[in-house]
């Protein structure tokens, strides 16, 4: 997908995870996103304004009253400016600020005022994330519609283990891409296959391929970043599951006919990106088979074309 002359609002708050947003914004420009960095005062003493503006190819904005640029109300265009403003990582300070309306720094100004999809990745101490009051004022910022990258669980720089970890840098990147992307294939349901597929011959051996799956993926996690509902029929792979689509994990090529089959009725769009084996061993043997001094040879026999009969129902149809 083409992100060029897209403009995120990136604000950056005062904890220790603030030099993690160094990672994300050399991600978002490399993809030709214009990237504009708010920095808190207390953000500052983690991480230096330079490194941001170096990453960023813009001036980092630190101060509301700072003169040294040419005229204009800085928080405003900056606020017009963004197709997507992110705070990240975000404190339980700025998720109260914005919850009730405080405006009493350049990027809680700038936050109210903006019209832009308005995106958080909270990162903050255990108990503080969980206290009620950050949770409600979560709650709150959920329902006005705002979005969230979770906080992971983990081992926190104060010592203490549990959720409040800043996620994955990979995971916010996503969610920044998924909120830039227009939502053209809002209302579809889109069925993709992906993966390999494996014949058991017996319990320890099967018939594979080399499929790595990495296209099937693509293609789902672009579905979704475009507003469809995605199904996602996955074959044995080494990749992670997609936040937001339903997985279906399969092993051989019977199973993922049988899964594409039942998803079929829903599905405005099927896309099969799966390697599904063409054979399978005609008999599985119980025990494992046993090495002798003699040649071996399998009988094979084809499998169901799982395609030809997509075509064929939906020719019926």
């Amino acid at each position: 997908m083409n992100f060029s002359g897209k403009t995120v609002v990136l604000g950056v708050t005062g904890g220790i995870a603030a030099y993690k947003a160094c990672d994300l914004v050399s991600r978002l420009h490399k993809k030709g996103i214009q990237i504009r960095v708010i920095m808190t005062e207390h953000a500052c003493e983690f991480v230096q304004p330079l490194t941001l503006e170096v990453l960023s190819g813009n001036r980092v904005v630190t101060d509301m009253f700072n003169r040294d640029f040419p005229w204009e109300v800085e928080h405003i265009s900056l606020a017009k400016a963004a197709d997507v403003f992110a705070v990240v990582p975000a404190t339980a300070n700025i998720l109260g600020k914005y919850a009730h309306g405080v405006a009493d720094d350049m990027l809680s100004t700038t936050l109210l005022a903006t019209r832009a999809p308005v995106l958080f990745a909270p990162a903050m101490n255990t108990a503080m994330y969980e206290h009620p009051a950050v949770q409600e004022n979560i709650t709150t910022l959920k329902r006005r519609g705002c979005l969230f990258v979770e906080p992971a669980s983990g081992h926190l720089a104060c010592g203490d283990t549990g959720k409040g970890k800043l996620a994955d840098v990979e995971k916010i990147e996503q969610a920044i891409l998924d909120a830039l992307t227009e939502k053209d294939m809002q209302g579809m349901h889109v069925t993709v296959t992906a993966g390999p597929t494996r014949e058991a011959m017996d319990p320890v051996r099967f018939l594979s391929n080399h499929s790595t799956g990495k296209m099937g993926y693509a293609i789902a996690r672009s579905a979704k970043m475009r507003g469809a509902e995605v199904t996602l029929i996955s074959g044995p792979v080494a990749l992670e599951p997609l936040d937001g689509v339903r997985m279906i994990p399969v092993t051989s090529a019977c199973d993922m006919r049988e899964a594409v089959m039942q998803a079929l009725p829903q599905s405005d769009l099927v896309i099969k990106a799966a390697a599904v084996g063409d054979y399978r061993p005609a008999t599985f043997q119980d025990d494992k088979i046993k090495k002798h001094d003699d040649d071996m040879s399998v009988s094979l026999v084809r499998n169901p074309d799982i395609l030809a009969e997509i075509g064929e129902k939906r020719r019926d149809d």
